[in-house]
């Protein structure tokens, strides 16, 4: 999807994206909530508590306050995106003395960065276009900082048809979960792993504890690759 579709999209994107939503009985805030504490658990379990945090393709900033819950009020997070648009809505929403949002090109990555959280940004991302983008992460991280990628499972049949019928994935192009692990471990990051998430709606959240069980067959909503800058 191109920069002036996300434009297009700002202003109402929960409306967007509710549609959707409802399909599972959850808000859009239960699995941003969730996926954040997912990555804040695994990242507890590896004694890294990430202090400078940059969410790439963070479009209008819905992860931010959740990032902040599990990660500590004063972390520093940043936010980028190509929508402009999108980001005047982060901005406004969210923009606090640690707290800040830019454009894509005008961040310098420095290799500061403790962890980069990203969430369904990829397939948005043309193929010729994806390996300069995990680049650009794997610049922006320190050594043996921490990159989760979050995307959507093409081989869950409620995911393939939603996205085939939303309007904010009507140019998206999916990622097998193959292809995901190859990007990454090609572009210099050592895969810690590769687990499957959101296999049950509300409507059967009894269920739930067998979530983790079932996290490494691909029958989840989205992934997540969590893997890490090589130290030296």
């Amino acid at each position: 999807m191109a920069k002036e579709e996300f434009d297009h999209l700002a202003d109402n994107y929960e409306q967007n994206i509710s549609p959707w939503m409802r399909i599972t009985g959850e808000s859009i805030e239960f699995y941003a909530q969730s996926r954040i504490k997912w990555v804040a658990k695994e990242l507890k379990k590896r004694d890294c508590m990430p202090h400078g945090i940059l969410d790439f393709g963070c479009g209008v900033g819905l992860a931010t306050p959740f990032l902040l819950e599990e990660f500590g009020s004063d972390c520093t997070v940043i936010g980028v995106d190509v929508s402009l648009d999108s980001l005047k809505v982060a901005t406004s929403n969210y923009a606090s003395r640690n707290v800040s949002f830019q454009s894509l090109d005008s961040y310098v990555p420095n290799q500061q960065v403790d962890l980069i959280y990203c969430n369904g940004v990829f397939h948005h991302i043309p193929l010729n276009e994806r390996g300069r983008a995990i680049q650009f992460i794997h610049d922006s991280l320190r050594p043996g900082g921490f990159f989760a990628l979050w995307e959507n499972n093409p081989w869950n049949p409620i995911v393939k048809y939603n996205m085939s019928h939303a309007e904010i994935d009507r140019n998206a192009i999916p990622i097998i979960p193959p292809n995901a692990k190859n990007n990454v471990l090609t572009s210099g990051f050592e895969l810690l792993m590769l687990r499957y998430c959101f296999v049950f709606p509300k409507f059967l959240k009894f269920l739930r504890f067998l979530e983790a069980p079932l996290s490494q067959i691909p029958i989840g909503a989205q992934y997540v690759l969590l893997s890490r800058k090589d130290s030296h």
